[in-house]
């Protein structure tokens, strides 16, 4: 078939994500599309603009939900991951009145009350953590319901009956199942780990498969995670997804709503456990249907740590087990700790570092994981007399090292490099001695030796003084940890032994407040007004804001504050950097303003310069959109293409333009779209912000050989902040 090429014309963006790679084939199956309830009346909530997770499993509602409030929405982290929520198998204490750990992944029905909690608490927490600007993600379990094998009379913790293949609080019966001798090619367990047709129809562990061809199990686990999503679920973590075949999963996934709060699609990671030859059962094979854990840069994490971390400079080298756009990264979790491939816990300094590296290179979007202490791969988390588990107390039986100092300032380092997607000036001082920068927004340097190291290193900031985040935080006088100056470019630093220093754009030793930086002009009365007489005034502002702060407009009138930043108007974060809010002005008046940036604490930071200024217009709407001046800002602008394609067995479609970020007309670094509502295809990307972007599709053969669509280029522009969407037919 001749193709259509793109005219290479226009000029190149900077690079801002990676691009994303092709899955091995899928069958692709048309889905109806899915039908979105109206989201109740909610007060607005304003969610933080981050990638980091913190995973904390097994910890009960109401822990999670202090934790929100009082660490991770002020820390700045953009989602919590919970445990499985659904009732799940009761069964036998051991010996010492344990319950197993694994209990939660054998479901027996789809109702909210397990061991964290019931459905009242599970909604108090997800209204919790969104209150505090953290998404909700849950560990979801939907290839299997409990195990076959389990004692006659156990029933689930909210008293729940069932047995063998029949789950009538579902309800599911025989015939929802994979039954063994039946369509099982081995008539049981899984013998064979590369045998695709085994690996998705034969039980786990002797866990009762669920038939997900059938549409009516398909409309059942989508009624589960649809229940979750009303409560207000913003993703999911979805547990052995290698055992479901890829297009019943996308069928699954094209039925779900979208989210309650940002009324977009779930966010998704998949389990895809790792050890497969068979590349259609390896995790870059999934990536399709959302993104993938990763295995494999958890296990290459551990062995720098336990070897040389400048094996760390070769992370683009690694095998890993996708690119690194469709990734949740990962240091451990629940399954690796225990067989010890991975780092845990039980590793002291080293998984700290670890964890400090993971929330510093731009690979995937990074977790720090929290849970409890254990002695052996099957202990129980604290819980009470019926197996609930009780609050968690951090210590001897809890791990939280989400809430520590440095690990709060690394999710602060996190954020504030996000918008470069690189690593420059990695140097190795020493085999375990190393440091590198994202551009000219962060800096860190890590020591995983018993000996303090001086060295020099090229940061890539601004001349100035930085706070260390990991010994300390920024405040309006200092820094309460250490102090690094660079000058042209670079500082000489003594990392402490098994220790790391890490700086970034926002944080700065005495940064607030500036006198200089404050309003010129005394506030002025705003005449009396009726409504009609006003003006829709929207106020956009590109600015690095460091965790706990928020960006407000202040400014001369009463609508803006009257020059006293607690009474102006928040701006709500719109991604890539960008914060905005429309505020009702009088037609017809001069107007002086400023933004700044404010904590909780009432620690005001003024922009610099001279009071901005303009006059709303007689009528119609105003808009004016500004960089935060003091502030570097590389603004980027999360982009949505949904085009409508038919394909054949094995086919993808991709999208591919002049810009890096969209692999600069090359199809080999195309950007992957998601089949999950077939016949559109659907993926989000990080676009240069103001930017002219020239852009066609392609369809990939599982031959390699690529089909461009016919016509001329097609074209965007995109905003200075916020979203922007384009749908499209393939031509």
């Amino acid at each position: 078939m001749h193709s259509a090429r793109p005219h290479p014309r226009g000029r190149a963006g900077r690079l801002l994500l990676a691009a994303a790679l092709v899955a091995a084939g899928g069958t692709v199956v048309a889905v109806a599309a899915a039908t979105t309830a109206p989201a109740p009346a909610r007060a607005a909530v304003v969610l933080n603009d981050s990638e980091v997770t913190a995973n904390l499993w097994e910890w009960n509602w109401t822990s999670v939900a202090a934790a929100c409030t009082d660490h991770l929405g002020p820390a700045g982290y953009g989602a919590v991951q919970v445990a499985p929520p659904q009732e799940s198998v009761k069964l036998p204490a051991s010996a010492d009145g344990a319950y197993p750990w694994y209990e939660v992944y054998q479901p027996v029905s789809y109702k909210l009350d397990s061991r964290f909690g019931n459905r009242q608490q599970f909604a108090a927490m997800v209204t919790a953590c969104h209150n505090a600007g953290v998404r909700v993600y849950v560990d979801a379990v939907v290839n299997h319901m409990a195990g076959t094998n389990n004692p006659a009379g156990t029933r689930g913790y909210a008293g729940t009956e069932f047995s063998g293949y029949s789950y009538p609080a579902v309800p599911y019966g025989d015939g929802d199942f994979h039954r063994p001798g039946d369509n099982c090619p081995t008539g049981g367990a899984i013998s064979d780990w590369n045998n695709e047709a085994q690996v998705t129809s034969c039980e786990l562990l002797s866990l009762s498969d669920l038939y997900t061809e059938k549409e009516a199990v398909r409309n059942k686990i989508a009624g589960y995670l649809n229940d979750l999503i009303g409560l207000g679920v913003d993703g999911f973590r979805v547990d052995a997804v290698k055992h479901i075949r890829k297009d019943d999963f996308a069928a699954v996934l094209g039925k779900l709503n979208n989210t309650v709060v940002e009324g977009r699609r779930p966010y998704v990671a998949q389990e895809i456990f790792d050890g497969a030859s068979n590349p259609a059962l390896q995790a870059r094979a999934y990536i399709g249907n959302g993104d993938v854990l990763d295995f494999a840069y958890a296990k290459g994490i551990r062995s720098a740590f336990q070897g040389s971390i400048s094996a760390l400079a070769n992370v683009p080298n690694w095998n890993l087990d996708a690119p690194d756009a469709n990734v949740f990264a990962m240091v451990t979790n629940h399954d690796l700790e225990r067989d010890g491939v991975v780092l845990s816990y039980k590793n002291s300094t080293d998984y700290v570092l670890a964890n400090y590296f993971a929330l510093a290179y731009p690979h995937g979007k990074p977790s720090v994981y929290d849970s409890f202490t254990w002695s052996n791969r099957n202990q129980s988390p604290p819980h009470d007399g019926t197996g609930r588990v009780t609050d968690t107390v951090c210590g001897a039986t809890w791990t939280c090292l989400s809430r520590t100092t440095g690990i709060k300032g690394m999710v602060g380092w996190a954020n504030a490099a996000r918008p470069v997607k690189t690593v420059s000036d990695f140097t190795t001082v020493n085999s375990n001695v190393i440091g590198f920068h994202r551009g000219d927004r962060a800096w860190i340097g890590i020591n995983d030796s018993g000996s303090a190291t001086t060295a020099t290193f090229t940061t890539g900031l601004a001349d100035g003084r930085y706070c260390d985040v990991i010994s300390g935080v920024a405040t309006g006088s200092g820094c309460t940890g250490s102090t690094v100056t660079v000058s042209g470019g670079r500082a000489t630093v003594t990392l402490p032994a098994n220790d790391a220093v890490a700086i970034h754009v926002n944080a700065r030793p005495g940064a607030s407040p500036s006198p200089s930086a404050s309003p010129t002009a005394s506030p002025t009365a705003s005449p009396t007004v009726s409504p009609g007489d006003r003006i829709a005034t929207t106020f956009t502002v590109a600015a690095n804001v460091a965790a706990g702060q928020d960006v407000r407009v202040v400014g001369s009138i009463p609508e803006l504050g009257s020059w006293t930043p607690a009474n102006g108007v928040k701006l709500a974060a719109q991604g890539g950097g960008a914060y905005r809010a429309t505020v009702s002005l009088p037609r017809s008046t001069a107007v002086e303003y400023k933004f700044v940036k404010l904590t909780a604490a009432g620690a005001v930071t003024w922009e610099s310069g001279a009071n901005r200024t303009f006059t709303t217009p007689a009528g119609g709407t105003y808009a004016v959109t500004e960089t935060f001046r003091g502030d570097t800002v590389s603004t980027t602008v999360a982009t949505t293409f949904s085009a409508t394609a038919t394909t054949v067995y094995g086919q993808n479609v991709f999208v591919v333009g002049n810009i890096p970020a969209l692999g600069g007309w090359n199809p080999a670094a195309a950007v992957a779209l998601s089949p999950a509502a077939y016949p559109v295809w659907r993926a989000t990307v990080d676009l240069p912000a103001n930017t002219a972007v020239e852009y066609k599709y392609v369809k990939k053969n599982p031959d390699g050989t690529v089909i461009w669509e016919s016509g001329a280029n097609r074209t965007l522009t995109t905003p200075a902040g916020g979203t922007r969407a384009v749908t499209d037919t393939w031509r």
